[in-house]
């Protein structure tokens, strides 16, 4: 009876116009635009140079911040007033003013071995909170970086070059398997719902493991069928591959699909109308991916926000599946990640099938 449900479901898959579309373009969007916008990074900082000093080693550190990505040069300006005008017009973010004599007392504290050195002022314009922060530090970072009697190296593990592609396009396949496992099914059902289809296969002698398996299932293939799509791409598009066994992808990949299509049959279960569905549906994926860890650390979350992290499926997901992808973990390094999905999806699933009134 199962089988006859299932391609039951394929057929009206097909045949709606929109579907396949939005399936197919859905994952090549994400995959292929979405790691180039969703980058943390900040580049293109306008920057105006007061140098009071103009001495070789003011101009040495104006070389640096010209040939730095992060920075467009906009020339020296005569003042500070006349640096700060631009700012107020939103032709520039930072300003950066150097002392009198910098190039002079930076030599003598070097000389005299104290750390006491003079100071470059960075004022940059907090209008825009992160451009303004993170600039201004990529600024200080140049002027910290000169020569000195102290040296240190950095090395960073698993991701040397720091591409924020490779760490974000793990996080993308969790959103993709959100969409399309939790989305389609909880609007396919509220669809029946709105034109009373559903009550046909109410009166029948299907089971209610049937009928939920039946609509959950299509929505699983077409998101594992999607996963794989997105692993090609990544190969083919980034050069990105996965470091970890595959496997362990998928497993979590499956386990995340289970819980948002329970979220979304027991979210269809409670609503009568497809615009209700959304609503709070999107209210959930929201506060869910806000919340994983998937754009800023979790750490950074205040600590009433950080306890949410504990039952939040996709901050588990991230958290594993950027662990196999880029660092190579095996299923020990993982274990307590799979378990809680497991445990959450499981505690999702048996809600799922129980709000679901077959007779109702």
């Amino acid at each position: 009876m199962i089988k006859y449900l299932i391609r039951k479901e394929f057929l009206q898959i097909r045949r709606n116009s929109f579907m396949p579309k939005i399936i197919f373009i859905f994952p090549v969007m994400v995959m292929c635009v979405m790691p180039w916008v969703m980058n943390q990074e900040v580049k293109n900082v306008r920057v105006d140079v007061v140098d009071n000093d103009r001495s070789t080693t003011s101009q040495q550190l104006l070389h640096r911040i010209e040939s730095s990505s992060y920075f467009l040069f906009r020339g020296q300006k005569a003042s500070y007033a006349e640096a700060l005008r631009d700012v107020e017009e939103s032709s520039a973010d930072i300003i950066m003013e150097i002392p009198p004599h910098y190039g002079r007392d930076l030599m003598l504290a070097r000389q005299a071995g104290h750390s006491h050195q003079p100071q470059v002022l960075i004022a940059a314009n907090a209008v825009n909170g992160t451009k303004g922060s993170i600039g201004s530090a990529y600024l200080a970072q140049i002027v910290a970086s000169a020569p000195s009697s102290l040296q240190g190296a950095v090395l960073n593990l698993y991701n040397p070059h720091q591409n924020y592609k490779v760490y974000m396009i793990p996080a993308l396949m969790g959103v993709l398997m959100m969409m399309l496992c939790g989305f389609l099914p909880a609007l396919n059902i509220v669809g029946e719902k709105e034109a009373g289809t559903i009550e046909q296969i109410n009166v029948t002698p299907v089971s209610k493991w049937s009928f939920i398996l039946a609509k959950l299932i299509p929505y699983w293939i077409i998101g594992l069928v999607v996963l794989s799509v997105c692993l090609l791409l990544s190969w083919a598009v980034y050069g990105i591959t996965c470091q970890g066994p595959l496997v362990l992808v998928y497993l979590l990949a499956v386990l995340l699909a289970l819980f948002f299509s329970s979220l979304g049959l027991i979210i269809s279960n409670y609503s009568d109308t497809m615009q209700q569905a959304m609503l709070v549906m999107w209210f959930f994926v929201v506060c869910l991916m806000l919340l994983s860890g998937l754009f800023t650390p979790t750490r950074s979350m205040p600590s009433w926000a950080y306890l949410t992290t504990y039952v939040n499926p996709m901050h588990y997901f991230i958290d594993a599946v950027r662990s196999v992808f880029i660092r190579g973990g095996d299923f020990r390094s993982i274990s307590h990640q799979v378990y809680a999905l497991l445990a959450i999806s499981f505690f999702m699933a048996v809600w799922a099938v129980r709000s679901y009134k077959k007779n109702g």
